[in-house]
């Protein structure tokens, strides 16, 4: 068999996106073992266009409609199968081309392709945060052993300090969090921050929903569900620990005190790479850290009460059910609004928490039960959003 034959075939979904656009720079640089064989993007048609050239890809989607007759997308080469449309976008997680799925898709969008590709027994490379939270129930008991592998930093860390340890004998999580460029800030100092303020992360270089997510705090409280459901761990045996390095990617404590934990530069790259090659580790994606001239380690306890998402994000974990899915669809609105000016940084937490009380929650059974939650939480974000 060639080396060719043995490469690793990949379909990158949200491959226009910041997690997206990092995988195709670990395909590029390991084009002897991975080749790209499907693609889609929400609406950047010209740069999905562009990578599906570049990788020879044979699959590409559209996921929003109105651009699938973009005219970018006749110079797609010559027999390129096309899909329009989120549900048909999905599809491309089961091609038989593929071996494993980068879902890099964001927010809840991404669900059910993760079903898709679960279903159909594919590899994920998974960082899709948002469909863990609202259909780990769903998901998780679908998956069989080491088909899901996080791409997430701070769960791709935990799970690879778990390779080889036994379950019973995990303690507790220790998530990192840089702490956003708000950390130390009062509620009355937050009040009046902007959206370009909060989009001007101190470490990671990533998408705008994420990144303001990150800012609110937000998406460590996504985060702290997300690794409940991966790794079977207790919502309160898992603490958030501001670590404004972050070079510290998160630990585990295990029973007999020992600590776990996964260090390395701030470089998405090398967790989406641990996604594609598990269980093998291949060459650096990035210049490798050299720690004799890294400065002091520093380590703080995140404020949940100036920063009150995490502690909704919480809160919807204990309660669990659809609440979960209530509150990340509140939180899509709000994130959304405050990007384009339409409430302040606080009111994001405000209208998340005001969804949260409105909403009926239900055990979740099916992926159209939360498709229903989440259309309708969406519409109660919207109302108190009105009423800012």
């Amino acid at each position: 068999m060639s080396d060719m034959q043995r490469r690793i075939r990949v379909a990158i979904l949200g491959c226009t996106g910041s997690i997206g656009t990092q995988a195709l720079d670990v395909c590029r640089q390991h084009a002897d073992r991975l080749e790209v064989v499907a693609l889609s993007a929400h609406s950047s048609t010209a740069a999905l266009v562009s990578a599906a050239r570049e990788f020879g890809a044979a699959w590409v989607g559209v996921a929003d409609a109105s651009h699938g007759s973009d005219a970018i997308l006749q110079e797609l080469p010559a027999g390129t199968h096309r899909c329009v449309g989120e549900g048909r976008c999905a599809e491309l997680g089961v091609v038989s081309e593929a071996d494993c799925v980068v879902l890099a898709v964001v927010g809840f969008a991404g669900i059910e392709a993760a079903q898709r590709s679960i279903e159909a027994g594919k590899t994920v490379a998974y960082a899709n945060k948002e469909s863990i939270v609202c259909g780990g129930d769903l998901l998780m008991p679908m998956l069989k052993k080491g088909q899901l592998v996080p791409v997430d930093s701070e769960h791709s860390a935990i799970f690879q300090c778990l390779v080889g340890e036994d379950h019973e004998t995990v303690r507790r999580l220790w998530l990192t969090c840089s702490g956003g460029p708000f950390y130390g800030m009062s509620r009355e100092e937050l009040r009046g921050v902007t959206a370009a303020r909060a989009l001007a992360h101190p470490t990671w270089k990533m998408g705008a929903k994420i990144t303001i997510d990150c800012a609110t705090l937000m998406n460590k409280g996504l985060e702290v569900l997300e690794a409940h459901h991966l790794f079977d761990v207790p919502i309160d045996d898992i603490r958030v620990l501001v670590h404004r390095q972050s070079r510290v990617h998160s630990m585990v404590e295990f029973a007999d005190g020992s600590v776990k934990a996964q260090l390395g530069p701030s470089d998405m790259r090398i967790a989406i790479q641990y996604g594609m090659s598990y269980p093998e580790r291949w060459a650096a994606p990035c210049e490798p850290q050299d720690w004799c001239f890294e400065p002091p380690l520093t380590f703080g306890e995140a404020d949940e009460e100036a920063f009150g998402c995490l502690r909704l994000a919480r809160e919807a974990g204990r309660v669990g059910g659809t609440l979960p899915c209530a509150m990340n669809a509140a939180n899509e609105v709000a994130n959304a609004a405050f990007r384009a000016g339409a409430c302040g940084f606080l009111d994001v937490e405000r209208i998340v928490g005001s969804v949260m009380e409105q909403s009926h929650v239900e055990r979740v059974d099916t992926l159209e039960q939360l498709r229903e939650c989440d259309a309708r939480s969406r519409e109660v974000a919207r109302k108190v959003l009105a009423e800012v």
